[in-house]
C-alpha cells in the first residue's frame, strides 16, 4: 500500500479496530475456524499490496490470460487443469517458485506490474479435485478485486453462477473477462454472448459489472512480437482500465473496502445465526414456561383435591362423633346406672357401637389419597417427557441452516436428551407400590407422633384407634367419676352434656391434628415430586438463561458494529475523494 495521508491513516486505524471488534465478537460468539482465519487474513491485508484474484473455470483460459497481462509465460497452461494450488504473483528481482505449503505456492518475477499489485492465480471453480475448488473459494474472501475468467465457448456455466453467488455473499467487486473471443466468427456472436453475460450478472449481483472481452491467445502473440494483434485481443481495454480505474486511488478504495466488506459479510452472518438462536431459546423459554405453570397449576391442583379428600375423612370423624352423642344419650340413663359401674364393659361397648370401623375408613381413605398423588407424580414425568420430545422434534427442524460453528446445538441436544432420559427412565421404572408404600410410611410417622406411639409394625389405622380410644377413655371417666361422687344420680344429666362437649372437643382436636399432619405429609411429598422435576431441567434451564444472556450481548454488539460498519463505508468514500 502506498504511503497515507494523516486523515487516511486515521481511517486505516478506526477499520482495524473495527475488525478486530468483529474478531472479539466472533469469539465470543464461537464462530468457525475458517471464519476466524478469513477475517484474520483480511485484517493483515489492509497493510499489503493490492491483491488481485482471478477465478474461473478450469478450462477458461486463467493461466494464459495472466501470462498475458504480465507479458510472460511464468504460469503453465494446457488443455487439462494445470493449476493444483493456490498461486500468488509478486514483484522480485529473480524469477522463483517458493512452496509456501502443498495448497500454496508464490512466484516472483521482476515484472513492473507485480510492483503495484499481486496476482492470484486459482484452481478452477468446477476442478475434478473438489479440494481444489474449496482452496479457491476459501482463497476469494482475502482479495480486494476479482477477475472472473469465463469461455467464449462455455460463458457463464452452472457452477460458474453458484461461485458468483459467493462473490456476492462476500460483497467483492468483481470483473468479468470473457476469454477466447477468438472463436468468434463476427463481431454480432460476441456481442450476443456479452449480453448474456451482462443480464445474468446482472440479475445475480444486482448490478452490471464491467465485462471485458479478450483473447489471451492473441495478446501474447502481439507481446512476442505480432503487434498487429494487439488490437483484436482486446487487451488495450482491459489495461486502461487496470491503469485507470484501479491507481492509487482506485486500490485504496477497494483495499479500504475488502475487509470491511468481509467484516460486513460475517457480522450479517452471525447476527441472522444469532437471531435465529435467540428465536429457538425464545420457544425454549415457552416450554420451559409451560412446565413451570404447569407444576404450579398442579400444585394447586392437589392442594384443592386434597382438601375434596380430607372431607372425606371429616365425614368418617363426624359421624364417629354423632354416634358418640347417640351412645352417650342411650348410656348416661339412670336405668343403667349398675352397667355404668363396669368400666371395661362401657369402653369396649364404646369402642364397637362409637369407633366401630373408623380407624379402617381412615386408612383406606389416606391409602387411595397416596394412590391419587402417586398417579398424579407419574403424570407430571409424563408430561415432562412430552415437552422434551416436542422441543426435540422442532429444534431438528429449525437446525438445518445454522452451521455456524461454537457448540451451542451440540450442548443444547446434549441437555435436551438428558433431561428426556431421566423422564423416560422415571416413566418406564415407576415402582407405584414402592411409591405408595414410602408415601404411607411417610404418613404414618407423622401421625405416630400425635399418639405418642413408636410406629414399629403399628399400621396408620391402629395410630388412629389409639387416638380415637384416648377420647373414649376420657369420656367413660368422666362417666365412672359420675357414678361413683356423692349424689351421682343426680348429676348424671349435667355429666352427660359435658361427656359430650369433650367428645367434641377430642374428635375436633383428632381431626384437626390429623388433617394437619397428613397435609403437612402429602404438601412434602408434592414439593419433592416437584423438586426432582425442577432439579432434572435445572441444567437445560441454566443453559437457557445463560445462552440467551450471552446470544443478547452479541447481538447487541453485532448490531452496533454493523451500524460502525456502514458509517465507515461512508467514510472511506468520503476520505478516498479528497485525494489528490
Amino acid at each position: 500500500m502506498r504511503i497515507l495521508t494523516a486523515t487516511q491513516e486515521d481511517l486505516l486505524k478506526d477499520s482495524r479496530n473495527l475488525l478486530n471488534d468483529i474478531r472479539a465478537s466472533l469469539i465470543q460468539f464461537g464462530a468457525s475456524t475458517e471464519d476466524h482465519e478469513t477475517l484474520a487474513h483480511s485484517i493483515r491485508q489492509l497493510d499489503e499490496l493490492f491483491l488481485l484474484v482471478v477465478v474461473g473455470e478450469f478450462n477458461s483460459g486463467k493461466s494464459a490470460f495472466i501470462n498475458a497481462l504480465l507479458g510472460q509465460n511464468l504460469l503453465k497452461e494446457g488443455v487439462t487443469p494445470t493449476t493444483t494450488q493456490i498461486n500468488v504473483l509478486k514483484f522480485g528481482t529473480t524469477q522463483e517458485r517458493t512452496v509456501e505449503d502443498e495448497n500454496l505456492h508464490t512466484l516472483t518475477a521482476p515484472i513492473e506490474l507485480l510492483a503495484e499489485l499481486n496476482i492470484v492465480d486459482t484452481p478452477g471453480t468446477n476442478a475434478i479435485i473438489r479440494q481444489h475448488e474449496t482452496i479457491t473459494q476459501q482463497f476469494v474472501p482475502r482479495s480486494d478485486l476479482v477477475l472472473f475468467v469465463t469461455s467464449a465457448d462455455r460463458p457463464f456455466t452452472e457452477s460458474e453462477r453458484l461461485f458468483l453467488e459467493k462473490l456476492r455473499d462476500w460483497g467483492k467487486k468483481v470483473i468479468i473477462v470473457l476469454n477466447k473471443v477468438d472463436l468468434f466468427q463476427t463481431r454480432g456472436e460476441m456481442d450476443q454472448v456479452v449480453t448474456f453475460i451482462s443480464d445474468n450478472a446482472r440479475t445475480l449481483l444486482g448490478i452490471t459489472p464491467e465485462i471485458f472481452p479478450v483473447s489471451a491467445r492473441l495478446a501474447m502473440r502481439a507481446r512476442l512480437g505480432e503487434v498487429k494483434l494487439r488490437h483484436a485481443s482486446g487487451f488495450d481495454a482491459l489495461e486502461s482500465f487496470i491503469q485507470d480505474r484501479l491507481d492509487d486511488k482506485g486500490r485504496l478504495v477497494l483495499k479500504f473496502m475488502n475487509p470491511l466488506g468481509v467484516g460486513s459479510h460475517l457480522v450479517n452472518k452471525y447476527l441472522l445465526v444469532t437471531n435465529a438462536r435467540l428465536e429457538l431459546l425464545k420457544t425454549d423459554f415457552t416450554m420451559l414456561e409451560d412446565v413451570e405453570s404447569q407444576l404450579n397449576l398442579y400444585q394447586q391442583d392437589m392442594k384443592r383435591d386434597f382438601n375434596f379428600r380430607m372431607s372425606d375423612i371429616d365425614n368418617v370423624l363426624y359421624e364417629m362423633e354423632q354416634r358418640g352423642e347417640e351412645y352417650f344419650d342411650e348410656t348416661l340413663r339412670l336405668p343403667r346406672v349398675l352397667d355404668l359401674l363396669n368400666k371395661a364393659r362401657i369402653q369396649k361397648e364404646f369402642e364397637q357401637r362409637v369407633i366401630a370401623d373408623v380407624p379402617q375408613r381412615i386408612e383406606t381413605k389416606v391409602n387411595e389419597m397416596i394412590d391419587w398423588l402417586v398417579e398424579a407424580n407419574l403424570r407430571q414425568w409424563q408430561a415432562v417427557m412430552e415437552h422434551i420430545a416436542d422441543r426435540r422434534r422442532e429444534h431438528e427442524e429449525r437446525i438445518i441452516g445454522d452451521a455456524a460453528g461454537g457448540s451451542f446445538h451440540y450442548d443444547r441436544e446434549q441437555l435436551i436428551e438428558g433431561v428426556g432420559r431421566t423422564a423416560q427412565r422415571v416413566v418406564e421404572t415407576y415402582d407405584r407400590k414402592l411409591e405408595a408404600r414410602s408415601m404411607a410410611e411417610g404418613a404414618q410417622a407423622s401421625v405416630a407422633a400425635l399418639a405418642a406411639t413408636e410406629v414399629g409394625a403399628v399400621g396408620l389405622g391402629t395410630l388412629v384407634t389409639v387416638l380415637a380410644t384416648t377420647a373414649a377413655a376420657d369420656a367413660t371417666g368422666i362417666i365412672l367419676a359420675s357414678v361413683v361422687a356423692l349424689l351421682g344420680l343426680f348429676i348424671i344429666p349435667a355429666r352427660k352434656r359435658q361427656a359430650k362437649i369433650d367428645l367434641r372437643e377430642k374428635i375436633a382436636s383428632l381431626r384437626q391434628q390429623l388433617s394437619n399432619s397428613l397435609r403437612t405429609q402429602f404438601e412434602h411429598e408434592i414439593e419433592r415430586g416437584m423438586q426432582n422435576i425442577n432439579d432434572a431441567i435445572a441444567p437445560y434451564t441454566r443453559f437457557v438463561r445463560s445462552e440467551r444472556e450471552k446470544l443478547e450481548d452479541v447481538q447487541s454488539k453485532l448490531t452496533g458494529t454493523k451500524n460502525s460498519l456502514e458509517r465507515l463505508k461512508v467514510r472511506v468514500d468520503e476520505v478516498i475523494s479528497l485525494q489528490g
